[in-house]
C-alpha cells in the first residue's frame, strides 16, 4: 500500500510522447489521493512540455542526457537523495528507472515486477502478459490500484494557457474554415504509417470539396513526407506545411485550434484527444484496443486482416496490406463527418440567466430574469443554447449536486436550452473543466457537433470572456447586475467583443453580427 503519510512523492514518467499523454490520468487520480503532497515528476525533456502547467504536478525534473553514464546515474540519484522522497512510482518499466529510485535511496519503491527489476523494489506489482492487453491508461491506473488508491480513469488533458492559444490561432488566421490538421508521420516504424499518396489525395479534397483547408504536423523525420503531399496539392493557398517548424507546446497549441486532425497512430494522435480536437485515427499495425483515442467523437480506421494487428515495424510481407486497404474515400468521409455543424449560444448561469445569489442552494432563491423567455429567438435562427457555470459551492459542501442538477434542468425543460454544463470542482484543484479553462466547451462540441468559431459566450463575469477568447468564441459581456450590488452600467471587460445591458441586446447583437 502506498503511504499516505507521504508528502514527497517522485513518479519517474515514461519516454514516448504518445505513452505520457496515457500516465496523465494516473496523475491526476494520484493527485486526487494526495491532494496535500509535492509530486515530482522524472521524464526525459522532449516529452516534459506536455506536462507544463499541469496541476497534477509541482515540480517537473528533467532526465537529461547527461544522466545516461553509469557516474551519470550516481549523479543524478546524489539529486534525488538530497529532496528526500519518501515514495516514488515508477510508470516505466525499465530496469533503469528502479536502479534510480534504489540508488536515491526512496524508501517506498513502487512498480511492476519486470524487466529483472523486482529486487530494487518494496513493492513489486506482478506483471502478466494479460496486462499489456488493457488500454494503456488503465496499465498505468493499474499501478495505482494495487497500492490502495481509487484510481478511477479521467481524460488526458494538455494544459495551455491562453497565450499559447492565440498565437497558434494567429498562425493559422488566413486559412479557411474547416481547418484539417494531417499528421502523416509515425516514429515507430512504416507499419503505422498510411501512405502519404492517399494522404494528398485527402487533402486536395478538403480544400476542394469541403472548401477548407489542410496543416501538415511533423518532426524533422516526417519533413520529407510532408513535402510529398505538399507538392501533390501544389499551387493552393489553402495549405499550411507546419512539419519540421514547431516545438511540443506549439504542435499541441496548433492541433488544438484545428477543426479536426487526420493522423496515423503516432504521439500527435494522443496530443489530438489530449486537447479534445475530434480526430480520424489509421491503424495498421497496432491495436486501438490498447493505444487508441478515447471519446465518441473520435474515429478509428482499421482494417480487420489475420496479420494486424502485428506490432512490427517493418512488414515482413512486404504488402503493408492492413495501410493500403484503407481506401482515401473511407478516410475522407470520416473526416467529413468530423466537421462540426452547428452554431451555438453558451450562457453561464448566475448573474447571467439568474440573479447572483452567492452560493444558489434553495429553490426558493432562484429568481430567473425575464429576458430568458426572449432567447427562444436564437433557437429559431438554429443557434443551441447551452449553459457552463462554475458551481465551487458543491466542492465546498454548501449546495448539493442533485440541487445543481435541479437548477440547470429548469432551463432544459421550461426554456429550451440543449445542455447544461457545470464545474462541481474547488478553485484549488485547478480542473480544466473550471471556467476560463475550455472543458465545457470543448465537451459540448464534441458532444453537440459545434462549429465553436462560430458561437458566443454570454456572462456577467470576465472569466466568461476568457472562456470565449480560450475556445475562439466571440465573448458578450453582460451587465445583469450581482447580489452584492446594482447593475453595472459602468462596467467593462478588456477581452469581451461586445458589452451588453441585458440578454436582449445581447441577442440583438448576435443575430445581426451571425
Amino acid at each position: 500500500m502506498l503511504d499516505k503519510s507521504c508528502k514527497n512523492v517522485l513518479v519517474r514518467g515514461v519516454n514516448w510522447i504518445g505513452d505520457a499523454v496515457m500516465t496523465m490520468p494516473a496523475l491526476s487520480a494520484l493527485r486526487k489521493s494526495l491532494p496535500a503532497a509535492k509530486i515530482s515528476l522524472l521524464v526525459r525533456p522532449w516529452v516534459a512540455p506536455l506536462f507544463e502547467n499541469n496541476p497534477d504536478i509541482d515540480e517537473i525534473i528533467l532526465y537529461e542526457d547527461r544522466f545516461n553514464s553509469l557516474i551519470g546515474k550516481f549523479k543524478l540519484s546524489s539529486i534525488l537523495k538530497a529532496k528526500k522522497f519518501c515514495s516514488s512510482i515508477l510508470f516505466q518499466n525499465a530496469f533503469d528507472a528502479a536502479l534510480i529510485a534504489f540508488l536515491s535511496r526512496i524508501p517506498q519503491r513502487i512498480g511492476y515486477k519486470r524487466d529483472g527489476r523486482g529486487v530494487l523494489l518494496t513493492k513489486a506489482i506482478p506483471f502478466h502478459g494479460d496486462d499489456r492487453k488493457m488500454h494503456h491508461a488503465s496499465y498505468y491506473l493499474n499501478i495505482l490500484k494495487n497500492i490502495g488508491i481509487d484510481a478511477e480513469y479521467s481524460d488526458p488533458f494538455i494544459y495551455l494557457s491562453l497565450e499559447e492559444r492565440l498565437r497558434a490561432r494567429d498562425a493559422l488566421k488566413n486559412l479557411r474554415r474547416p481547418v484539417i490538421g494531417i499528421n502523416p508521420g509515425a516514429t515507430y516504424g512504416s507499419t503505422k504509417r498510411w501512405p502519404s499518396g492517399r494522404f494528398a489525395e485527402v487533402a486536395k479534397r478538403i480544400i476542394t470539396e469541403l472548401d477548407g483547408s489542410v496543416v501538415i504536423f511533423g518532426g524533422q523525420s516526417e519533413v520529407e513526407i510532408a513535402k510529398e503531399i505538399a507538392l501533390s496539392v501544389q499551387g493552393s493557398s489553402e495549405l499550411k506545411n507546419m512539419a519540421g517548424k514547431t516545438n511540443l507546446r506549439e504542435l499541441s497549441a496548433l492541433i488544438s485550434e484545428c477543426d479536426g486532425l487526420l493522423t496515423n497512430d503516432s504521439g500527435p494522435m494522443h496530443i489530438g484527444y489530449a486537447v479534445k480536437t475530434p480526430l480520424v485515427a489509421i491503424f495498421g499495425s497496432t491495436d486501438p484496443s490498447l493505444t487508441g483515442p478515447p471519446g465518441k467523437e473520435n474515429a478509428v480506421i482499421k482494417k480487420e486482416l489475420p496479420c494486424s494487428p502485428c506490432f512490427k515495424r517493418e512488414c515482413d510481407k512486404e504488402k503493408m496490406a492492413c495501410m493500403t486497404a484503407i481506401t482515401s474515400d473511407e478516410v475522407f468521409e470520416a473526416v467529413k463527418n468530423l466537421i462540426p455543424q452547428n452554431r451555438a449560444v453558451f450562457f453561464d448561469r448566475d448573474g447571467t440567466l439568474c440573479k447572483d445569489v452567492g452560493y444558489l442552494n434553495k429553490i426558493e432563491d432562484l429568481e430567473i430574469f425575464k429576458e430568458v423567455k426572449g432567447l427562444k429567438v436564437l433557437r429559431e435562427k438554429g443557434f443551441k443554447l447551452i449553459g457552463v457555470s462554475n458551481q465551487s459551492g458543491i466542492a465546498r459542501g454548501i449546495v448539493k449536486e442533485g440541487f445543481t442538477k435541479e437548477v440547470n434542468k429548469i432551463f432544459i425543460e421550461q426554456y429550451g436550452f440543449d445542455d447544461f454544463y457545470y464545474c462541481p470542482h474547488h478553485p484549488d484543484e485547478h480542473c480544466p473543466c473550471r471556467k476560463p479553462e475550455p472543458l465545457m466547451l470543448l465537451k459540448a462540441r464534441a458532444e453537440h457537433n459545434i462549429n465553436l468559431k462560430k458561437s458566443f459566450v454570454i456572462g456577467d463575469k470576465e472569466l466568461d470572456m476568457l472562456l470565449a477568447k480560450a475556445a475562439g468564441a466571440k465573448g458578450i459581456f453582460v451587465l445583469t447586475g450581482r447580489y452584492d450590488s446594482q447593475p453595472r452600467h459602468g462596467a467593462e471587460s478588456a477581452n469581451a467583443d461586445y458589452i451588453a445591458k441585458n440578454l436582449n441586446e445581447a441577442v440583438k447583437w448576435i443575430l445581426g453580427n451571425s
